[in-house]
């Protein structure tokens, strides 16, 4: 049993994770920390998912760190950059030593009496059990389950004499040259798919059950490459083209919001445009409203040239049983496949599974208001980090990161040791953290584990990038609602060297 007592515990080294440690890195110079990984590399998402074409869905000006350009021109970049993006980030800012890998955490508990959390971890390449000790928690595994994604039973399958894969766990050796494949699902995964595959695959299919809106983004900025050839310095061009597009995504997401029947019409003159009279548009019709489920974009338009060429097809119906070929749809067409990739989605869970216990006592994340979408309320020094649903993940996440920096700093200039944020009833809201507005999928299944948001202010999640910078960024840190405790001298009690922390 192997045991580190460190200031600030990470759990997660994806973005959210490698961000946090590099705004203590900048900001907290003289808080010792230590990051804990399951992975075997930095990435998190982005060193997991490795399916044909993955790619980020927004745009890498908002989807990069602020405090760190992106130097590409591609706006939606492949998931081999972004995870070497992350990599080098965390490199730059002297991270990478401090990371852990092969731990999963199984259990973190605060101690009221002690004033400190304790963590369990297991080292998967030994199988020996480690406890690590921290004054402050930061849980940046974001929300889904990297054991297992959704997968609905499909009956039938067991006759099915092809292969079966789900994005979440691709084969390295699974070779689509020449097959037919067939890709059940509509979101971000399998339009990413299609295009991927279809220029090696003899057919390939996308089986949904509903369309999803879909709009085209170049594949290089146009603007951004005009300036870089100008001469602009990256990090300006950096700060300009991130500013433009927080402004454009927000401006977007509100005119779905305000005017949904009018972008409805222009969203689908877009894919119409693109497709012409060869592909029918009922496969691209939703029937909600845009923004009801996040909006997918697509590249260079490269899923509706697959479609155009005759190298894909969509299908819209529901899957009635596999078959010893392939699938049989409930019209009672049988669609012949070598491969069917489920891409039906994502499971969803909180602190990558780990059991949260203040006093022994599980903590319920369900039955807990978020402070700020940061903090999580009748529970000390603990911070879960979020992205956004409606817009890139890191723009929110990176600020929840940047705000418990500045919490840490307000903390010890002020010798407090302890922070916990006290909701009334009034404050309780039964909507999720996610919230309320999208109708997704995954919204719905992590109903069950994430926590609630507020009534309002600071217990509403806006889900407004503006709106959060306010309340993350500039505010106050002193509030009402947080409950600040602890003695000076308790900062120094079962503390390490520094030098031996990490």
């Amino acid at each position: 049993m192997t045991q580190r007592h460190v200031d600030v515990l990470i759990i997660g080294a994806g973005l959210s994770g490698i961000s946090a440690a590099c705004h203590l890195a900048r900001h907290n110079p003289g808080k010792t920390y230590a990051v804990l990984e399951r992975r075997a590399r930095v990435g998190g998402t982005w060193d997991l998912f490795r399916y044909p074409g993955v790619r980020s869905d927004s745009d890498m000006y908002t989807f990069g760190y602020r405090f760190r350009a992106w130097r590409g021109t591609k706006i939606l970049a492949d998931g081999a950059d972004i995870r070497r993006y992350v990599q080098e980030t965390a490199d730059e800012h002297g991270v990478s030593g401090r990371i852990r890998f092969g731990r999963r955490v199984a259990r973190a508990n605060w101690s009221s009496a002690e004033g400190r959390w304790t963590v369990e971890a297991l080292d998967e390449t030994t199988g020996e059990s480690e406890t690590y000790s921290c004054a402050f928690l930061v849980n940046a595994t974001g929300y889904y389950d990297y054991d297992a994604g959704h997968r609905p039973d499909f009956p039938g399958e067991e006759r099915f004499t092809g292969t079966v894969v789900h994005p979440q766990h691709w084969p390295e050796d699974l070779d689509h040259r020449g097959k037919r494949v067939v890709v059940i699902g509509s979101g971000a995964t399998a339009i990413t798919l299609v295009p991927a595959m279809a220029g090696d695959a003899a057919h390939v299919t996308m089986v949904q059950r509903s369309p999803t809106y879909i709009m085209t983004l170049p594949q290089y900025d146009p603007v951004s490459v005009l300036l870089r050839k100008a001469g602009v310095p990256a990090e300006l061009l950096y700060r300009f083209g991130r500013s433009r597009n927080i402004a454009l995504q927000r401006g977007l997401y509100a005119l779905c919001r305000s005017a949904p029947t009018v972008m409805r019409k222009v969203l689908l003159a877009g894919v119409r445009a693109q497709l012409g009279k060869s592909v029918d548009m009922r496969h691209f019709t939703p029937s909600y409203k845009p923004w009801d489920q996040r909006l997918c974009v697509v590249p260079g338009g490269d899923l509706f040239k697959a479609l155009k060429s005759g190298e894909a097809s969509v299908v819209t119906d529901h899957i009635d049983s596999f078959t010893e070929t392939g699938v049989r749809l409930r019209s009672g067409e049988d669609i012949p496949a070598d491969i069917v990739v489920t891409a039906t989605g994502l499971r969803v869970q909180i602190a990558g599974g780990a059991r949260l216990e203040v006093d022994g006592r599980p903590v319920t994340t369900r039955d807990h208001v978020i402070y700020k979408g940061v903090l999580l309320d009748g529970v000390p020094n603990l911070a879960v980090v979020l992205g956004y649903t409606n817009a890139s993940w890191t723009l929110k996440a990176d600020m929840a990161c940047e705000y418990v920096s500045r919490l840490l700093t307000h903390m010890d200039e002020r010798g407090h040791t302890q922070v916990v944020p006290v909701a009334t009833e009034a404050d309780r809201a039964p909507e999720s953290a996610m919230g309320d507005s999208l109708t997704s999928g995954y919204i719905a299944r992590g109903d069950a584990v994430m926590p609630r948001q507020g009534t309002r202010a600071p217990w509403r999640i806006w889900n407004n990038y503006y709106r959060d910078r306010r309340a993350l960024r500039r505010a106050p840190v002193d509030d009402p609602a947080l409950r600040f405790g602890g003695r000076p001298a308790d900062r120094d009690a079962g503390r390490p060297d520094p030098a031996h922390a990490a």
